[in-house]
């Protein structure tokens, strides 16, 4: 099963892309991006009550919600929200404490995993430069189809060095790139319970569609 675990609708600030002009464009490249669904991660933002299931029964693919935030250590993806995170944590804010947010997420029942930890000044690299390192960190985003030369061989540092599990996603804010970085589970992935229990289990692996395109 393999799912997009990264990406910007327009309903993000920097994003014009559509979900379906997203869904159109899987369809359209299977063969080079043989995706099963896509996890929407909007920029300091979650609705409870956002439902995409009649675009999943037009287009077949599995449409999940998550949320980018911003913390004290960068950018963090996190999966499962539910009424106790948001009531727990104020997605607007840009200095969320990222220890706390990956303890009381997990906690809570979901899981909070930087992103593009390579990047400069959003990426967790440069934060463990001068900061001690995270306790309780799942994963770290390997694999982000917006990184720039360098960007990834310091995150394969960083996985190394710290044991983490890794995972991809495509970070996309424009239509053509969805899917050109993705995550490859080895069970079956139905909704966001499966994709949490997943995530924290490990199994799973990043893959790389760029080549492809």
């Amino acid at each position: 099963m393999i799912l997009d675990l990264h990406l910007h609708s327009e309903l993000s600030d920097d994003s014009r892309a559509p979900v379906e002009a997203y869904l159109k464009v899987l369809q359209r490249k299977r063969a080079e991006r043989p995706l099963d669904g896509i996890v929407l991660t909007e920029h300091r933002q979650f609705d409870l009550a956002r439902d995409y299931r009649a675009l999943e029964d037009r287009y077949g693919f599995l449409i999940l919600n998550a949320a980018e935030v911003e913390t004290d250590y960068g950018h963090v993806l996190v999966y499962g929200v539910n009424r106790d995170i948001l009531a727990r944590f104020d997605f607007t804010d840009v200095r969320l404490p990222a220890q706390d947010l990956i303890t009381e997420v997990g906690r809570l029942g979901g899981v909070a995993l930087p992103c593009h930890p390579g990047r400069p000044t959003v990426g967790l690299c440069d934060h463990y430069a001068r900061k001690p390192p995270l306790e309780g960190v799942v994963a770290v985003e390997a694999l982000n189809g917006g990184s720039r030369k360098g960007e990834d061989a310091r995150v394969a540092e960083l996985i190394r060095r710290f044991d983490y599990q890794a995972y991809g996603g495509s970070d996309s804010h424009l239509v053509s790139f969805v899917g050109v970085c993705a995550t490859e589970f080895e069970a079956p992935v139905r909704s966001m319970d499966d994709l949490v229990r997943e995530l924290r289990g490990g199994r799973y692996r990043p893959v790389d569609f760029r080549r492809a395109r």
